[in-house]
């Protein structure tokens, strides 16, 4: 939801055509959205104060919304990856991965997650984020040995390659994503 949010932009214009966005992933696909119709009661003038901007908007004729959609730049934010979702996400993972270790109680964690929704972005189609709760996993964390949160494991191929330990600066995790990042 949050990948649409960010990528959805409004505009009015006086055309016919059917809104339509891309789909985040592919510039093929096409999401069709329905032509707003008006409401179906009138609003009259009295009835809203007269600045409003819902009556000039709801009495203005020969207007459609269009939906722009800017989906490439525009990533979910770091994906949850769960005890059940491991083997699939992170070990049969073709692109390399980062997963963050952390707990909503940690915060260091807190202060370490804009940083990993930035490499998200940046990196995005070039390594797979996801970020792990230790408290709601903790079988994972352990066979991983991680001891202190937070935990940053770099994964390539299905093996761990690195960890990153700490509340680190974005420099050090860039450092670290651009050794598996394949050029």
């Amino acid at each position: 939801m949050m990948a649409l949010e960010n990528c959805v932009r409004v505009t009015t214009v006086g055309t016919g055509a059917r809104p339509q966005c891309l789909h985040p992933f592919s510039s093929r696909e096409k999401l069709v959205f329905p032509t707003f119709r008006g409401f179906k009661k009138s609003l009259s003038k009295s009835a809203l104060p007269s600045p409003s901007p819902l009556y000039s908007a709801a009495s203005s004729t020969n207007r459609k919304s269009r939906f722009i959609c800017n989906a490439r730049e525009a990533v979910n934010e770091v994906r949850v990856v769960t005890d059940s979702s491991w083997k699939t996400l992170v070990i049969a993972s073709e692109t390399p991965v980062l997963v963050e270790f952390w707990a909503p109680w940690c915060g260091p964690c807190r202060m370490i997650a804009p940083v990993i929704d930035e490499l998200a972005k940046e990196y995005a189609g070039k390594i797979a984020c996801y970020k792990l709760n230790t408290d709601d996993c903790p079988s994972i964390a352990t066979q991983y040995g991680i001891r202190s949160i937070p935990t940053v494991l770099f994964f390539k191929n299905g093996e761990k390659k690195e960890s990153v330990i700490g509340a680190v600066p974005k420099s050090t995790l860039s450092a670290t994503v651009e050794k598996y990042v394949d050029i």
